[in-house]
């Protein structure tokens, strides 16, 4: 998540905090709702899920804690976002001792993730954000993401939905977006000019958006 997004929303007084996932261990999806729900809240909050995240949103929310109050899903999807077969999650994060491919380099990375948004900040803040985590783990959730199917869930979910999407966005498949669409037809859907890593490269604007969502939220 965004320290700028993080700031921004908190700008238009709206308290926040950062769920953490595990930078080691496993990464399916299974295993990082067993590490996240016990972080949820006990009182009122909204769940926002970015990117690989928007899965393990959708599985919460659909799972109705007590305080939930609403959904944000921004850039991201019920299943596999890439036109690829989920056997290719074993070639992003093969079985020991077989060798995983390298991770792109920063250049092909940020110029798919941030686009014509690209600045000394946000490839500082992408470059930190990758030194954070190993790259075996960014592989793994990689291949997560080629084996999650969350669509059975959506219609568990019945807290309102705002979902955002970058219209420049080079990473996602747009199938998978419309896709999502269809799937949560009583969401909001909101579209602003920008790249997949929207919440860093146009953290005002889509702050404002959520904020002005938020403050429209029964009770």
């Amino acid at each position: 998540m965004s320290v700028a997004f993080l700031a921004a929303v908190h700008s238009h007084g709206v308290p926040t905090r950062a769920l953490a996932l595990p930078a080691t261990g496993a990464q399916d999806y299974a295993s990082l709702l067993r590490t996240v729900r016990p972080q949820l809240p006990s009182q009122p909050f909204v769940l926002l899920g970015e990117s690989f995240a928007g899965p393990l949103a959708m599985q919460l929310a659909a799972e109705a804690p007590p305080a939930l109050r609403g959904l944000v899903l921004c850039n991201t999807f019920a299943r596999r976002p890439l036109p690829v077969p989920s056997a290719g999650a074993a070639l992003l994060a093969p079985a020991w001792p077989l060798p995983a491919w390298p991770l792109p380099p920063l250049p092909l990375l940020s110029g798919l993730l941030l686009g014509r948004w690209r600045s000394r900040q946000t490839l500082r803040d992408l470059r930190l954000a990758l030194a954070q985590v190993p790259a075996s783990t960014l592989r793994q959730r990689a291949a997560a993401t080629l084996r999650v199917d969350a669509r059975d869930v959506l219609p568990r979910i019945t807290v309102p939905a705002l979902c955002l999407q970058a219209r420049q966005d080079r990473l996602l498949w747009p199938p998978s977006v419309g896709e999502l669409q269809a799937l949560l037809p009583d969401a909001r859907h909101v579209a602003l000019a920008g790249p997949h890593l929207l919440l860093q490269a146009r953290a005002d604007a889509a702050a404002t958006v959520v904020a002005h969502w938020l403050k429209g939220l029964p009770g």
